[in-house]
This record gives structure tokens, C-alpha cells and sequence, in this order.
């Protein structure tokens, strides 16, 4: 079985993984280089995707690329030409990211349904959906962002088993796992710093 897993990973599939493990542990620590290695990942990724015919997984992942120019850019500089400190949703942002899920799942369900040949519209768009909203947050240095990023996390793990992407499955996994610890990272920078004022 491991045998035959191994030989359907391909080498794009490995170091496209290999980059992303870099790029979330990278993200964990609060280091805004981590998305120089998302870059790359992404990058392989996008060639993985397409082969699979996982339509809004590529497209999720041309929206990664875009976003991860932004977030670093972002990240490093925000608007005050200084680093942008982590930080909790407003009110506003929720709603958007509300819109972003519900728009981008109704946008790929639809494509995918009538314009593809998916097998699996339904997932391959709320993967896509939760991604989108959760990378959004990230690229804007807030917590919720481990959140959203898990829901999809949780949800794309049988579908790449289903796709024989078994090495995308344990990288999303760890991702899963990282992102548990990322989101409790975090929560103490945010709780050090209101000590730091209080």
C-alpha cells in the first residue's frame, strides 16, 4: 500500500509540500518570509491541482499566489510602513468574511456543476470557500484566520484520499495540527501585548 502511495506522488506533489510545511511553520512563528516559501509551494501546487481536476482547488490556489504577494507586502508593511500587528476580527470584517465564504462556495458550486467535469463540486467548493475567507484573514494578521483555514482543513483531507493526493492528505493533516498551534500562538502574542497596555 505505502509502495503504491509513494508511486503516485509525483515530484511536483513532494516539493510543493516540502515548501508549504516551511511556509505554516514559518506562519506560525509570526514570520512574515513565511509567505516567500507559500509562494513556491503554490506554485507547484497549482500544476498538482489541475491534473487532479480539482478546478477550485487551482483556483484557490492562483488566489494563494495573489494573496501571498499581498500578505507579505501587507505583513511587512501594512499601512502605517511598519509591521501590522496581530489582531481579532471587527464586526465588519466578519460580515465580509461571511460574504467571502457564501459567495465564493456559490461561485465555484455553480462553475463546477455546470462547466466542469468535478466529481466533487460540492466539497472542491467548500474547501475553497473557508480557504479563501481564512487566507484573507491571514493576509490581514488575524487570529480567526486558524479557524477558517481548519474548516477547510477538515474538509479537504478525504477529498484528496478520494483524489489519490495521499501526500496533499498528510500535508493537510499537519496543517490541521499547525494551525491548532498557530491559533494558540497567536491568542498569547494578542494577550501579551493587551498585558503590556493594561
Amino acid at each position: 500500500m505505502m509502495h503504491e502511495i509513494l508511486l503516485k506522488t509525483t515530484l511536483p506533489e513532494w516539493f510543493g509540500v516540502f515548501f508549504s510545511v516551511f511556509q505554516v511553520l514559518l506562519a506560525k512563528k509570526n514570520n512574515p518570509n513565511n509567505y516567500l516559501f507559500g509562494i513556491a509551494g503554490i506554485s507547484l501546487t497549482l500544476f498538482v491541482m489541475i491534473q487532479s481536476k480539482l478546478y477550485a482547488e487551482f483556483t484557490l490556489n492562483l488566489y494563494y499566489l495573489v494573496m501571498s504577494i499581498y500578505g507579505w507586502l501587507y505583513w511587512k508593511f501594512g499601512k502605517r510602513k511598519s509591521e501590522t500587528a496581530i489582531s481579532e476580527t471587527t464586526n465588519q470584517e466578519k460580515l465580509i468574511t461571511a460574504g467571502i465564504v457564501m459567495g465564493t462556495f456559490s461561485l465555484f458550486w455553480l462553475f463546477l456543476t455546470n462547466f466542469t467535469d468535478s466529481d466533487v463540486p460540492i466539497l472542491d467548493s467548500l474547501v475553497s470557500a473557508f480557504a479563501w475567507a481564512g487566507m484573507w484573514l491571514m493576509a490581514r494578521r488575524k487570529i480567526e484566520n486558524w479557524l477558517l483555514l481548519n474548516i477547510s482543513n477538515i474538509i479537504a483531507i478525504p477529498l484528496l484520499i478520494h483524489k489519490d493526493l495521499y501526500l496533499f492528505a498528510v500535508l493537510t493533516i499537519f496543517l490541521f495540527i499547525i494551525a491548532i498551534f498557530g491559533y494558540l500562538e497567536w491568542r498569547k502574542i494578542i494577550k501579551k501585548r493587551e498585558n503590556a497596555f493594561a
